[in-house]
């Protein structure tokens, strides 16, 4: 190049002083060491929010099971379609725990490292949700468990990151004793399901049965999923009781119901059954279930009276051919819509700022108002006390119970914090 072209060009190039170069160089530099963490940030911001859902999908429960994953997606599906979390959008990843602690602890262990959720919900067992919130609780992840269990909200197993969407044994139980104790005797038998969730629920009845005076004549056991009741029933027949409290769940609820309505038990006595099931109801029939008296968190009837079980069941059923849905799906629903809501509060994932939403959460999903209360993140709520209809009286396949009794919901009914080993 000729002197006179290299003079023309530096003519029109900024005079540059040392202490810009440096200034600048400066700012490289910075902006090539920030330059992972906006990635890792807006990447944050874009990925979607991961929601790990273990449940029985097989084995005794799946019905349920099932049922709650279809539920817990509408919550996901709702979410997702009012725009997420600023764009941000849900996503439910179900793993199958077959019912079995150790299965739940590994399918709960490969969802957090393996496929990095934000959230944990499910579980159908006292016992595997155990599994579960050791799992959660170790990892610092918010675990929203959506089965009955006592044990969870004791100090013993508890966590601020554990969250109890579902009643447990103590609400149940007592709810459902308080109303059957004075109007069908005093002389109380217990057929059950030899594991935590079959023992919290007598110890639940047996507390609501001390301010009416009753006698405990009969506690037979049985392990779960059993098939034939015959060696227990002749058992329970034999002590006379006015009252027979079926601690048991899924099958073998519906099982032992059937079995004892062969027996001729339910001329002799009157059948309590603590979570009375929707699905189980319908799968075993009028006859098996005529006249049993139990307690749930949900039958769909109540969208004749409140607003949000008719949202949830216009949304249900146009997914599911008509059909309204089940009690325990209605537990999925809550708990990931609750979760979603805490999030939505906290404007991130972020544990702490979501455990403090939660807190302070009033959430109506599909039965009223409810709430965590702060101690031990139980959910606070009402119980429907339910009678199965017979078959004349159903106006349709669906219409299986009547509720004849609400327990609103009240901390009143709950054990104490203090009881529960908490501060306060």
């Amino acid at each position: 190049m000729g002197d006179n072209v290299k003079s023309k060009l530096s003519s029109k190039l900024p005079r540059v002083s040392r202490r810009s170069v440096l200034k600048s160089a400066a700012v490289g530099a910075t902006a090539i060491g920030a330059g992972p963490l906006m990635f890792n940030i807006a990447k944050a911001a874009d990925e979607p929010i991961r929601i790990g859902f273990p449940v029985p999908l097989t084995g005794p429960y799946g019905s349920e099971a099932q049922e709650q994953a279809r539920c817990a997606q509408i919550a996901v599906d709702q979410f997702n379609a009012a725009g997420g979390l600023n764009g941000r959008m849900a996503e439910l990843l179900v793993r199958d725990d077959k019912l079995k602690p150790g299965e739940a602890a590994t399918r709960t262990l490969e969802l957090i490292e393996k496929d990095k959720v934000h959230f944990v919900c499910g579980s159908l067992s006292a016992s595997v949700q155990l599994s579960v919130n050791a799992v959660t609780k170790a990892r610092g992840i918010i675990y929203v468990s959506i089965s009955q269990s006592d044990a969870i909200n004791e100090a013993k197993d508890f966590s601020k990151y554990t969250f109890h969407e579902a009643m447990n044994p103590h609400m149940t139980a007592g709810a459902v004793g308080r109303y059957a104790f004075p109007k069908f005797g005093k002389r109380v038998a217990f057929l059950i399901a030899d594991y935590a969730y079959g023992h919290e629920m007598v110890r639940g009845f047996k507390r609501a049965g001390e301010a009416h005076g009753i006698e405990v004549v009969a506690e037979v056991t049985h392990p779960l999923a059993s098939k034939d009741f015959s060696p227990f029933l002749p058992q329970i027949q034999a002590a006379r009781p006015d009252v027979l409290c079926l601690c048991n769940f899924g099958y073998d609820q519906m099982n032992s119901l059937k079995q004892a309505t062969g027996f001729g038990l339910k001329q002799q006595m009157q059948m309590l059954a603590p979570a009375l099931l929707y699905n189980q109801r319908r799968a075993g029939g009028a006859a098996a279930y005529e006249g049993v008296i139990g307690g749930t968190n949900y039958h769909w009837t109540l969208e004749n009276s409140v607003a949000s079980a008719k949202a949830f069941n216009d949304v249900y059923r146009k997914e599911n051919k008509g059909a309204p849905p089940s009690d325990y799906g209605a537990y999925g629903y809550a708990g990931v819509g609750a979760l979603l809501d805490g999030v939505m509060k906290a404007g991130t994932t972020d544990s702490d700022p979501v455990i403090a939403a939660l807190e302070a959460l009033k959430y109506d999903k599909y039965k009223g108002t409810q709430y965590y209360r702060k101690c031990d993140h139980q959910s606070v709520q009402s119980v429907f006390i339910i009678k199965s209809k017979s078959k004349k009286d159903m106006a349709n396949e669906y219409d299986v119970f009547d509720i004849v009794h609400t327990d609103e919901a009240s901390e009143t009914v709950l054990r104490s914090c203090a009881d529960l080993g908490h501060e306060a």
